[in-house]
């Protein structure tokens, strides 16, 4: 029986109804891109194919909040377990093509039954409960939610990917602008401290890595008012970057060498020089784009300029701190996210022209550190001292302390705002290529 519902737990339950019912609509949006004949496909080794996400994302819900959060039973055991977990990139492991795979009017029955039960849980189940292991502060909800948010930037750069022939194309649909490459500008970040993470009761919800919170002394340092752009790396690519072994990590000049990298994964080569590869097509290569590569060819790249990656300490004191030794929730200040500040939210399937949203700069005038692609730093990802695995998703983070995963801060065009949050963690492996990150150097 449903508990009574208080005015608090009113607002908190209207809040995730709409934020659910806005992730499954952009969802079903993302997958009615992809045609039938790429349902199959896995264009990217390192990742499921396309059929597991459509089935995961409504699984993983089913999993975490009515199954094991409320006790409830589930809608199909032998989809919610072959639906269960994704795979970390490099240990990619699934058997491919359609005879491993249901099929793809199956799997959409069982997400409709699901996008059901989950509305109605959501609509009528007691999901605040304090002091419960799973749905003290709703935590299982908000973990059912923010992984879909989470998992549809995944299907972008899947998709990215893909064929061409085998997206549609939205009506309207065009690629953004050039621009202006902005001269090189460095800006001085007094020494002072940062805060990283936050309290639990400071933020509606975290994951278990933003936890607890932890202050870093940050000396001084200066920092590119923008990210690397196309341009600026296309210099170094031109004199040779890619070949000399003296720019490359060990680990990032194997790589180079194993899978013969030559130029950033966005980058194809034309018969008049170089081409972006936009989610639906090529464009001659925008200069005044921010680079996206690896974090190995990021840290190549500085190492030819005599700069080197910021930590997640010095992101922070640049992002969201203040010459008056204050901190600010946001870059731009205190107020929520929105399309002024930056190039996030799924409102484009591409970057922009860096420095194109004055509006998000901050407290120090640097551009862009939220939104148009995810930060580079050189930081391994590792908990924050009394790190403690959340209850809804214990092995969220902790799977991935091994010293072979690195930070990442700010947001992709393709990040959800709801996940706009100055304690949010994204990591990937350094010789990832395809998620949507740029970078920008730090001297001391």
């Amino acid at each position: 029986m449903s508990m009574p519902v208080e005015p608090a737990e009113t607002d908190v339950r209207q809040s995730l109804l709409a934020r659910f019912d806005c992730a499954r609509r952009l969802t079903a949006t993302l997958f009615d891109l992809v045609t039938d004949e790429a349902y199959y496909l896995r264009p990217i080794s390192l990742r499921n194919p396309v059929v597991f996400y459509e089935g995961h994302i409504s699984a993983f819900a089913v999993n975490a909040l009515i199954k094991t959060a409320l006790g409830q039973p589930g809608i199909d055991a032998s989809l919610e377990r072959l639906f269960a977990r994704g795979i970390d990139p490099e240990d990619a492991s699934t058997v491919d093509g359609p005879s491993a795979w249901p099929s793809r009017d199956v799997v959409r029955a069982f997400v409709a039954e699901a996008d059901r039960r989950l509305r109605h849980v959501i609509q009528h189940e007691d999901l605040i409960r304090p002091g419960h292991r799973l749905l003290d502060r709703a935590e299982a909800a908000y973990t059912a939610i923010e992984h879909e948010e989470l998992h549809q930037e995944t299907l972008h750069y899947i998709w990215h990917r893909l064929p061409l022939s085998h997206k549609r194309v939205p009506a309207g649909w065009q690629a953004p602008a050039d621009g202006v490459v902005p001269a090189r500008r460095g800006i001085a970040v007094d020494a002072g401290i940062a805060t990283l993470g936050a309290s639990r009761d400071g933020i509606a919800f975290g994951w278990d890595n933003e936890f607890p919170p932890m202050t870093v002394q940050v000396a001084a340092f200066v920092i590119d008012q923008h990210d690397v752009t196309n341009a600026e790396y296309l210099e170094f690519v031109e004199a040779g970057g890619y070949a000399r072994e003296d720019l490359w990590s060990p680990d990032g000049w194997a790589w180079r060498r194993r899978d013969g990298v030559e130029h950033p994964t966005f980058w194809e080569r034309t018969g008049t020089g170089w081409a972006w590869r936009t989610m639906f097509g090529l464009v001659r290569l925008p200069s005044a784009w921010p680079v996206y590569v690896s974090q190995a060819e990021a840290e190549a790249f500085l190492r030819w300029r005599g700069d080197r990656l910021p930590t997640e300490a010095e992101y922070h004191r640049a992002a969201f701190g203040t010459p008056g030794g204050g901190q600010r929730a946001f870059p731009w200040g205190d107020g929520p996210p929105d399309r002024t500040h930056g190039n996030f939210g799924n409102l484009r399937f591409d970057p922009v022209a860096v420095g194109s949203h004055p509006a998000g700069v901050s407290a120090w005038g640097i551009h862009d550190l939220v939104g148009n692609g995810w930060e580079w730093t050189s930081t391994p990802f590792a908990p924050f001292p009394g790190f403690a695995p959340m209850a809804s998703y214990p092995e969220y983070s902790a799977d991935f302390f091994d010293g072979k995963h690195v930070v990442m801060k700010g947001a992709s065009p393709a990040t959800a705002a709801g996940t706009i949050r100055r304690s949010f963690r994204n990591w990937f492996r350094p010789h990832y290529p395809y998620v949507y990150a740029t970078f920008r150097g730090v001297r001391s």
